[in-house]
């Protein structure tokens, strides 16, 4: 199986995937995604890194950040999939690979593919068809949003806010909710393979804009038009064993 793709381009928002080894539940029991986010919030403190929207399901994670140069993506993984194996591992007299080889990352552009990718992590667990509602799922940025916390928050409230041109909490509650409410009255809960597949999803320009920093490393790429978006491809792809 070929690995994932991992492109972290300074100055992007990413959207990043990382699952079970074997797609095992390893993360079914509400304890071992509290970890997760524990070491998540680790992240933030020690490496500055900056989240936009997550959901832990079972056996798979997605996180949206922003990467802001300073290595503290790449640096964040580490700590948390390393972290969270280890614990697991050790707690159940357990040996080998927790997760899947290495993370997916997706670079998304700010503009309306944004809150489309926000949309589309929310409604995991919907997809999955394990709640009707984001809300009711807790390891999820949705339900983060609607309970906002003063101490051990997870998202980057501020910069989520800047990145969608919002000035404030109630405006961000109010966005959300419609995204997900129309996303549910349509139906539209189907999984969209470029958010968790491609190099990078965008407008056109946008897309010819990242060609130069990842041609070098395989140049077997292609800029596909998927629903009104435009997502830069592998020719084969190399992480496509997501149930959601």
């Amino acid at each position: 199986m070929a690995r994932a793709s991992r492109h972290i381009i300074p100055g992007q928002v990413w959207h990043l995937t990382h699952r079970c080894h074997e797609k095992k539940w390893l993360l079914r029991f509400a304890k071992d995604r509290r970890r997760w986010l524990y070491w998540l919030y680790q992240a933030r403190k020690r490496y500055g890194l900056t989240v936009l929207n997550y959901v832990v399901t079972c056996n798979h994670i997605h996180l949206l950040v922003k990467d802001n140069g300073h290595g503290e993506i790449w640096r964040s993984m580490q700590l948390v999939a390393g972290r969270t194996a280890q614990e697991y591992n050790n707690r159940k007299g357990r040996r080998g690979a927790f997760w899947e080889d290495r993370y997916h990352s997706t670079a998304v552009e700010t503009d309306a593919h944004l809150h489309r990718c926000i949309t589309y992590i929310d409604l995991n667990m919907v997809r999955a068809r394990a709640v009707g509602h984001p809300e009711e799922w807790v390891h999820g940025g949705y339900a983060e949003m609607l309970n906002p916390r003063k101490r051990y928050t997870y998202v980057d409230e501020q910069s989520l806010f800047s990145l969608l041109g919002m000035s404030s909490l109630r405006e961000l509650q109010f966005a959300r909710e419609k995204w997900v409410g129309q996303s549910i009255r349509k139906g539209d809960l189907s999984r969209k393979p470029e958010w968790s597949e491609s190099v990078a999803v965008g407008g056109e320009s946008y897309i010819h804009s990242l060609l130069p920093f990842v041609q070098h490393s395989n140049p077997g790429r292609k800029c596909v038009n998927t629903e009104g978006a435009y997502a830069l491809r592998e020719l084969r792809s190399c992480y496509n064993a997501f149930s959601s």
